[in-house]
């Protein structure tokens, strides 16, 4: 699991992510927001798939905007999301993200709801390439 949660002085919730690359690193945030809301990642079935598209003038903001999308669609539509692609253009300005997102509506029956979501916040928030690993730091209002 290429992320971890870690403590802060907020009460909201703070996590780290890593990858090889940027798609990697986009999906592991991903996850790291979606198990935020969930307990076991792993129950969440591939039965609805969501195209989100993404733009912004830097890393970490790119970041923030895709996590933005799956709490607004975790709030719109009640889908726990995860991802199946990932692609990650930096290359060129606007940087892009753009997601094929997999995953379920909320069934209280079958999923151990936990936190529920309500913002990705600027508090922290950063992205940066150290050695061969992309890292981010994110922090979740709850």
């Amino acid at each position: 699991m290429p992320f971890e949660y870690v403590e802060d002085v907020t009460s909201d919730v703070t996590f780290h992510a890593w990858g090889g690359s940027l798609d990697e690193l986009f999906a592991a945030a991903i996850d790291a927001t979606t198990g935020v809301m969930v307990e076991d990642l792993a129950s969440l079935r591939p039965t609805m798939r969501r195209d989100v598209e993404v733009e912004a003038d830097a890393l970490d903001l790119l970041l923030l905007r895709l996590l933005e999308e799956v709490v607004f669609l975790k709030d719109t539509e009640a889908l726990l999301l995860r991802v199946e692609q990932m692609a990650v253009v930096a290359d060129a300005q606007p940087l892009r993200a753009r997601a094929v997102l997999r995953g379920e509506r909320i069934d209280r029956q079958r999923h151990a709801l936990m936190a529920d979501v309500k913002a990705v916040t600027l508090h922290g928030l950063r992205v940066e390439r150290v050695d061969a690993l992309w890292h981010a730091r994110v922090t979740l209002d709850v």
